[in-house]
C-alpha cells in the first residue's frame, strides 16, 4: 500500500477530532443538534487551518444516515463515501477552476433537482472568491433562495475579494491561526501514535515555521521525518529550515549585553562560514528579544521549549527594559530593510551595529558637569570650581522652570582592592567576549600544579561550550607560560567571581559619587535657591 502523507492520514473526521477553532465548532454543533440550519455558510481563513475539512464534516453531519447532528456515525454509507471523497452528493468545486460564467451557470442549472443519494445537495465552494464578477452575479440568485434540500459551503483565505451581497447572505465564520503550543500538542500526539522518536525542542520549531497552519505543520513533520531518517530532532529540523542553533543567537545578544563590538563581528564571521540565512537569523534573535522583554514582566510566561529558558532569564536580568525594546524596534526595521542592503552578511551587521550605536548607554556624558536651571533666564557669575573636584556652570532655562534639574559628575578618587590571583589572572590575560564572560564568572576553587578547577553558578551555564573551555585554556597556558588543564563545575562558590567582585566595587563608587553630590555645599545651595533637584541617573563617578 502506498504511503499516506501526514496532512491527509490525520485529517479529523469529526468535530471533536478537530484542534482548535473551538469559537466555530461551538456555533457549528448548536446548530447542528437544535435544528437551525442556515442555507449557506461562508469559512474563512488563511490556508491550514481547517475550512474545507470543517465543511466535509458538516456536510457528513448534514446526510448521515442515522439523521441530522453534530456527531455522524461515521461508518454509514453516506458518511464513508464522503470520507473517501466519492459522495455524489457532495460537489466540491474549485473556483480557481471555474472562473467563467457560463460554467458556473452550468453548475447552478442542477440545483433544483433532488439530491441523489443524501438528504441534502451539499455544494462546496472552494477559495470562492477566485469567481468572476459575472460568476458572482449567476450565484447571487441561487444563494438567497435555494430549494429546500441545498446547502451551499464556501471557503476563502480572502474575503475582502467577495462582494457584500454575497457577505449578507451567509453565514460567516473566521478561523483562526493556530497557537504554537497547540501546533506541537498536536504533533506530539501524531509522532506518539506513528511510534516515532522526536525532541520536543525540533517541534517547537516546525511549529514556529507552519505559522498557525496546522496542514503546513504536518507536512513539515513529514519532510523532518524523512531527513531525520524515521526520527525529529533538533539540529536536523534546523537543517532542514535553514535555521541556527539558539545557541548562537544567545551568544550574539550577550555580546550586544556586553557592548562588545569586535567580539560581535568575529561572532558573526563564524556563523557566515555556515552559509546561514542571515534574514532567518535576525527573525531568531527579535523572537529571543521578545522573550527576553516576556522575562522581565512576565518570568513564568516564559517555556523551555527549546531548552534555553536560563539563558534568557540570564539576558533578562543583565539587559534593561529599555535596551531589549530599542533592538527589538530595531530588529523590526533592520528585517524590513535587509533585502535593500547589498548583501545580507552586511546587512545584519549593520543592524547589530545600529543597536549598539543608538544604545542609550553610550552616549557621551555631557561637557557641563552641573546645569542647573531658575525659573526666569538670568546672568551668573563664570563658572567656579567647587569643593569635590565639582564644577558648577551657569544656569540654563529647562522646560520645567519650577523645577530646574542638577546634572553632576563628580570627581571620585579610584578606590583599591585585594582581588584573589585569579582575577589578577584573567585581568592579564585580556581576554574579550564571551571568553572574558565565562572567566570572569568563574571562582578558581582549586589549582595542583598545572591543573585547574573552577566552579561556575549554574545560572551561567549557557557561557559553557567545549571550544570556549578550549580557549580559556589556551590563553591560560600561554599567560602561564605552560600548558594547563581546566575543569569548570556548576556549583555554588564560596567567594565572589571576578565579575561579582567588579560590579560591587562600580556599585560602591557610584553610591560614593551620589553620596558627594548629595552633600556638597554648593549643590544644596544650587537646589535651595531655584528650588530644583538632582536628576536621576544623572550622577557618575570620573574615571
Amino acid at each position: 500500500m502506498s504511503y499516506q502523507v501526514l496532512a491527509r492520514k490525520w485529517r479529523p473526521r469529526t468535530f471533536t477530532e478537530l484542534v482548535g477553532q473551538e469559537h466555530v465548532l461551538k456555533a457549528l454543533v448548536n446548530a447542528l443538534d437544535n435544528d437551525r440550519l442556515h442555507h449557506a455558510f461562508l469559512f474563512t481563513g488563511t490556508r491550514g487551518v481547517g475550512k474545507t475539512t470543517i465543511a466535509r464534516i458538516l456536510a457528513k453531519s448534514l446526510n448521515c444516515e442515522k439523521g441530522v447532528s453534530s456527531t455522524p456515525c461515521g461508518e454509514c454509507s453516506a458518511c464513508t463515501e464522503i470520507n473517501e471523497g466519492r459522495f455524489v452528493d457532495l460537489i466540491e468545486v474549485d473556483a480557481a477552476s471555474r472562473t467563467k460564467v457560463d460554467e458556473t451557470r452550468e453548475l447552478l442549472e442542477n440545483v433544483q433537482y433532488a439530491p441523489t443519494r443524501g438528504r441534502y445537495k451539499v455544494y462546496l465552494i472552494d477559495e470562492v472568491h477566485m469567481f468572476s464578477n459575472h460568476s458572482f452575479n449567476a450565484l447571487l440568485k441561487t444563494l438567497e433562495e435555494p430549494p429546500p434540500h441545498v446547502k451551499f459551503l464556501l471557503a476563502t483565505t480572502d474575503p475582502q475579494k467577495l462582494p457584500v451581497t454575497i457577505l449578507s447572505r451567509c453565514l460567516q465564520f473566521n478561523l483562526k491561526r493556530l497557537p504554537i503550543e497547540q501546533i506541537r500538542g498536536h504533533l506530539e500526539q501524531v509522532l506518539g501514535n506513528e511510534k516515532i522518536d522526536f525532541e520536543t525542542a525540533a517541534l517547537v520549531l516546525i511549529s514556529h515555521a507552519a505559522d498557525g497552519s496546522m496542514r503546513d505543520a504536518l507536512s513539515l513533520l513529514d519532510q523532518a521525518i524523512a531527513y531525520g531518517s524515521g526520527k525529529v530532532s533538533e539540529p536536523d529540523v534546523r537543517a532542514m529550515l535553514g535555521t541556527i542553533e539558539q545557541d548562537h543567537v544567545i551568544d550574539l545578544l550577550n555580546l550586544l549585553a556586553a557592548n562588545d563590538a569586535p567580539s560581535l563581528l568575529a561572532r558573526i564571521a563564524e556563523l557566515a562560514q555556515h552559509s546561514p540565512d542571515f534574514a532567518g537569523v535576525l527573525a531568531e534573535l527579535i523572537t529571543t528579544l521578545h522573550r527576553i522583554a516576556l522575562a522581565q514582566s512576565a518570568p513564568g510566561a516564559i517555556d523551555d521549549g527549546l531548552g534555553d529558558r536560563e539563558a534568557i532569564v540570564a539576558l533578562a536580568q543583565k539587559m534593561t527594559p529599555e535596551d531589549v525594546q530599542l533592538y527589538y524596534q530595531i530588529g523590526l526595521i533592520g528585517r524590513r530593510d535587509l533585502p535593500l542592503a547589498p548583501d545580507s552578511r552586511g546587512g545584519f551587521e549593520m543592524v547589530l551595529l545600529r543597536m549598539l550605536a543608538f544604545r542609550p548607554a553610550n552616549a557621551q556624558p555631557a561637557p557641563t558637569p552641573v546645569a542647573a536651571a531658575p525659573v526666569q533666564q538670568q546672568t551668573t557669575s563664570p563658572p567656579s570650581p567647587a569643593p569635590g573636584g565639582l564644577s558648577v556652570a551657569e544656569p540654563v532655562p529647562t522646560t520645567n522652570p519650577a523645577a530646574p534639574v542638577i546634572s553632576a559628575i563628580p570627581a571620585i578618587p579610584p578606590t583599591s582592592s585585594a582581588p584573589d590571583d585569579w582575577e589578577n589572572m584573567v585581568a592579564a590575560m585580556n581576554l574579550s567576549g564571551m571568553l572574558q564572560q565565562l572567566a570572569t564568572n568563574c571562582v578558581l576553587s582549586q589549582r595542583d600544579d598545572n591543573n585547574f578547577q573552577f566552579s561556575m553558578s549554574p545560572n551561567h551555564k549557557y557561557l559553557l561550550s567545549k571550544s570556549r573551555e578550549e580557549g580559556l585554556a589556551k590563553a591560560l597556558g600561554q599567560h602561564l607560560g605552560k600548558n594547563v588543564t581546566l575543569n569548570i563545575v556548576l556549583e555554588g562558590a564560596n567567594t565572589a567571581t571576578p565579575a561579582e567582585r567588579q560590579q560591587k566595587r562600580v556599585d560602591a563608587r557610584q553610591s560614593q559619587a551620589e553620596s558627594t553630590i548629595n552633600n556638597d555645599a554648593t549643590v544644596q545651595a544650587i537646589i535651595e535657591a531655584f528650588d530644583g533637584q538632582v536628576k536621576p541617573g544623572s550622577v557618575q563617578p570620573l574615571n
